[in-house]
């Protein structure tokens, strides 16, 4: 079995290196010659042959992808957000789309709460001018203990916030209204509009999809206590920008830390991370050894099963895995 791997140079050192050996061993590697992200149409040319793509997250999956790569049988995201993959025109053309497991989850919570302790207490901004040798403001932080923080989206990541945040002293509100019987020590579940309205500091961690976009808004942060911390690490595509900028800019919203955004590889947009308040990061949630080994290793557990006859762990469209079953069938005679 062939396999392709998009990444980067850089990339493939901080997200894939320690793994290379092991795909190594059980299937023939092709790396991205070019050590820069690929067009679709290079992804094309360099993935000729293959039998299967490891993609990086800045790596789509367009429909020319499927329909150009006779000799492809899976795409696998070494990430979990699939978004920019052409999920019904893989099925259409028999190819299984898979994902990597969730090992973001510890690494995401924690940049939150980094993000979080950054704006509140002001530490990049006095860091900064303290180094470039100038008294900094001496600008009152905020003591987190006994503030009333608001996950919005109870999942993975939102559960354990939660149980940091409680360990810290906060009082933590929660909005999911897929939480059917939530139990949990030290968390409230509210209503949507109710946490808005207690919160401190509210943290957006609701799946991306059409009907979470903009869901912080002009009304919804019109609803916040003035002097709220915004922090997002889940999708850029939560947030309004520029309702989020109108509301810094007036004095309403007062702080915002990201990780996340509308800029390339999902990072914040550069116009939104130079405002005053703002702390924004790179997209780095996921960017840990343990995180990226273990998404690593999953793609190479996912090239071992379909190796061993198996369809890939976390498929997406398994049934419509037609040629993958058509390689078992050749390579088996």
């Amino acid at each position: 079995m062939h396999v392709f791997l998009t990444h980067n140079s850089e990339d493939l050192d901080a997200y894939y290196g320690r793994a290379l050996p092991q795909l190594a061993e059980i299937a023939e590697v092709v790396l991205n010659p070019t050590g820069r992200d690929l067009t679709t149409a290079e992804l094309i040319d360099a993935a000729a042959g293959c039998e299967v793509i490891v993609a990086h997250r800045s790596t789509p999956g367009e429909a020319a992808v499927f329909e150009q790569l006779p000799s492809l049988v899976s795409f696998l995201r070494c990430a979990v957000d699939t978004s920019t993959i052409d999920v019904d025109a893989a099925s259409a053309n028999g190819v299984v789309i898979a994902r990597a497991d969730k090992s973001f989850v510890a690494s995401t919570a924690e940049l939150a709460v980094g993000l979080l302790l950054d704006v509140a207490r002001n530490i990049t901004v006095s860091t900064l001018e303290y180094a470039a040798g100038r008294s900094p403001a001496q600008r009152a932080g905020r003591q987190l203990r006994g503030r009333t923080a608001g996950i919005i989206g109870y999942g993975s990541i939102g559960s354990h916030l939660a149980d940091i945040l409680v360990a810290i002293g906060m009082h933590v509100l929660v909005h999911d209204p897929f939480v059917a019987d939530p139990r949990a020590d030290g968390v409230t579940f509210v209503g949507f509009e109710e946490l808005l309205r207690a919160a401190d500091v509210v943290f957006p961690l609701a799946p991306g999809a059409p009907e979470t976009d903009n869901l912080i808004g002009t009304p919804e942060l019109a609803m916040m206590r003035q002097g709220t911390i915004l922090i997002n690490v889940s999708r850029g595509e939560l947030l309004d920008d520029a309702a989020v900028a109108e509301a810094l800019g007036s004095g309403h919203l007062g702080g915002l830390g990201l990780d996340v955004g509308r800029g390339g590889d999902q990072r914040p947009s550069p116009e939104l991370a130079a405002l005053p308040g703002v702390v924004a990061t790179p997209h780095l949630g996921g960017l840990t050894p343990e995180n990226a080994d273990a998404q690593a290793a999953s793609s190479v557990e996912q090239v071992a099963a379909m190796i061993a006859g198996d369809i890939p762990p976390r498929s997406l469209n398994a049934e419509h895995a037609t040629r993958l079953r058509a390689w078992w069938d050749r390579t088996r005679r």
